[in-house]
């Protein structure tokens, strides 16, 4: 059973879901790729769930510009491993900083034991990501500084990396590509 509680957010409305026991997902409403896996799942509003209420405080403290730990929260992210890799690098970057897709395509093929990894491949699993903004995946930017991808909306990724005191001169919106 899946367990939801809307949030309203200074970015638009989010859906929290628990999933057993765990927070599997946050998604902004319109959201690409929306409810991801869990598409076509039983879903019920629960409101006093554990789990939802502390991702409900967490999120409450970090648009208070507070900065909670990721630790805090109890993640189950459904994904493959290769993409659940990519999510766990995600949740090392600092709050108010940046890292490239080149990065941590390096990242997860040292991990691997492998010479190189695509950072287009890296790029597939950011933009799944099932858990927005907790598991930062706003903060992942172009190897140029290009503000290219983000599920959410790239205003919604501006305004998250501004919110985080980013330094936005060193990034820009791209005048074309295909995931504006």
């Amino acid at each position: 059973m899946l367990y939801t509680m809307r949030y309203v957010s200074p970015i638009g409305t989010l859906l929290l879901v628990e999933k057993e026991h765990a927070l599997a997902g946050v998604w902004m409403e319109g959201q690409k790729y929306f409810l991801g896996s869990l598409q076509g799942e039983v879903q019920e509003e629960n409101i006093d769930s554990k789990v939802l209420c502390q991702a409900k405080d967490w999120l409450d403290r970090y648009f208070k510009g507070e900065k909670p730990d990721i630790c805090e929260l109890p993640l189950n992210p459904e994904g493959s491993e290769f993409r659940k890799a990519v999510w766990k690098i995600l949740c090392k970057i600092p709050y108010g900083q940046t890292m490239t897709y080149g990065e941590i395509s390096q990242e997860v093929a040292a991990s691997r034991g492998i010479e190189k990894m695509s950072a287009q491949a890296v790029g597939g699993a950011v933009g799944h990501n099932p858990i927005s903004i907790i598991v930062p995946c706003h903060r992942v930017v172009g190897t140029n500084g290009s503000l290219t991808g983000y599920a959410g909306g790239l205003e919604k990724k501006i305004k998250l990396l501004a919110f985080e005191g980013v330094d936005m001169e060193k990034l820009f919106v791209p005048a074309k590509g295909t995931a504006l």
